[in-house]
């Protein structure tokens, strides 16, 4: 069995960036030869400077977001809070060799051009060693990322960028050439379905309904997700509402006609509250609202606050641990340096502020692998190391070794939890629905599509 690295889970999240997208627009790799690694992570001198980016006491690293994009200061936020409390942690117990890590953040507005701008005033102007937690809703700069051999670690790939070029390495690892040449295998995707198999099996729900706006983007990713649920056996009802105008009142007495016991969308947070808004007068008690991994944060407490039945049937799946589970370790020492560098983001954390935290540490792993001379070709060459990397128990194990295009069956594992408003002490918040995701598997088919 091949394993295919965009699994429904990550194709929910992906979905974040289509619904920003769909807002703005309405204005409200093969392995790498050897001899690309000329390097070969041997410091030219130890203690001093190795690379660009790195001298004898510091190592510039640069972070990306559209922090100020016509979707709100926080759609795209959480990466860039989280990769810089794990680099300030660092450097309270010391630096990396003897370094501290100097980090450099850009705001490209969430335009392409803003991007571009960033991308050569961080590699060209501030001369960063490397990317890391980048959170873009256009990623234009990044041909120019990948011609200057930086290495781009764990961003969020809401776009399609971290399929195409091999120095980029997305937070959920891939099997694709990324040979810069096309996406995935000659422009084509996978998708497996063990979300749709969860709650299948967890809940036991043979329905399920889609709701996505009458544009080109959103309609094409409901298709996905209609074709994922029917190839697990669901009776699908979709639903389209007008860009400008939604009618989701109109939906509300769809779903509850059809007795639809799950609902997924194409939408963007703002349609989601809305359509929770026409559900609760309707009458509308879903088994599951399910979102994905950029909307497991802690705004669903005040998101969906007029429509709190909506809110106690949300929820979110993901690759990586519940950033409210403190029980786990890893997770508990995120917690604990987000609460010390950045108190006043406590009502804002969010599970991609937590993979951005893991995004930081694989970058400072692949450094490290290094010894006392980082060096890009060096990182390079720990990202496409044949081992999987889970960055300390928070990530699905990943991994960048190409395989040939997915056929058959994959083995796919998820991580899934629930808000609930009397968790936390009657705050509420989100808790685990299962007991390791990394036992949390299924054998589920791989559907192909073109992005």
């Amino acid at each position: 069995m091949s394993r295919t690295r965009e699994p429904a889970a990550r194709r929910l999240r992906r979905a974040a960036g289509l619904a920003a997208l769909l807002l703005a627009l309405t204005g409200c790799g093969s392995r790498l030869p050897e001899s690309e690694f000329t390097a070969g992570g041997t410091p030219a001198a130890a203690g001093g400077a190795t690379d660009t980016g790195v001298t004898a006491d510091e190592i510039r690293v640069g972070i990306i977001t559209s922090l100020t994009s016509p979707v709100g200061s926080e759609t795209f936020a959480g990466p860039r809070y989280g990769a810089q409390a794990w680099f300030r942690a660092l450097d309270d117990r010391g630096g990396l060799s003897g370094r501290s890590v100097r980090v450099i953040t850009c705001d490209d507005g969430g335009s392409g051009i803003g991007n571009q701008d960033c991308v050569h005033r961080l590699i060209d102007g501030e001369r960063v060693f490397a990317l890391v937690a980048g959170s873009s809703l256009d990623y234009a700069g990044a041909p120019y990322v990948n011609s200057k051999g930086v290495p781009d670690i764990g961003g969020q790939p809401i776009g399609t960028a971290y399929e195409r070029w091999p120095h980029l390495f997305g937070i959920y690892g891939s099997s694709a050439p990324r040979d810069g040449r096309s996406v995935g295998w000659d422009g084509t995707l996978y998708q497996s379905t063990e979300v749709y198999r969860f709650f299948k099996e967890r809940l036991g729900a043979r329905s399920a309904a889609v709701v996505s706006y009458n544009q080109a983007d959103s309609a094409r990713y409901a298709r996905q997700l209609e074709e994922g649920l029917r190839a697990e056996g669901f009776r699908v009802l979709s639903q389209s509402v007008d860009l400008a105008l939604p009618g989701f009142q109109a939906v509300a007495a769809a779903i509850k006609a059809d007795g639809s016991e799950l609902l997924f969308d194409a939408m963007d947070t703002r349609g989601n509250t809305a359509l929770c808004q026409a559900l609760e007068p309707a009458g509308v008690r879903l088994t599951a609202k399910v979102t994905n991994v950029q909307n497991w944060s802690e705004s669903a407490r005040t998101d969906y606050q007029s429509s709190p039945t909506c809110r106690d049937a949300l929820w979110a799946t993901s690759s990586s641990q519940n950033y409210d589970d403190i029980g786990t370790p890893a997770v508990r020492e995120f917690r604990e340096a987000m609460a010390r560098y950045f108190p006043d983001r406590e009502q804002l954390l969010s599970a991609w502020e937590l993979e951005g935290w893991a995004a930081a540490r694989w970058l400072t792993d692949a450094m490290a692998s290094c010894g006392a001379g980082p060096t890009r070709a060096c990182v390079d060459h720990f990202m496409h190391r044949p081992q999987p990397y889970d960055a300390g128990g928070l990530l699905l194990p990943a991994s960048f070794v190409p395989t040939p295009p997915p056929t058959g069956l994959t083995r796919a594992c998820l991580n899934a939890a629930r808000w609930q408003d009397d968790a936390d002490g009657g705050r509420g918040g989100w808790v685990s629905q299962v007991p390791d995701m990394y036992t949390n598997c299924y054998d589920v088919p791989q559907l192909p599509y073109r992005p």
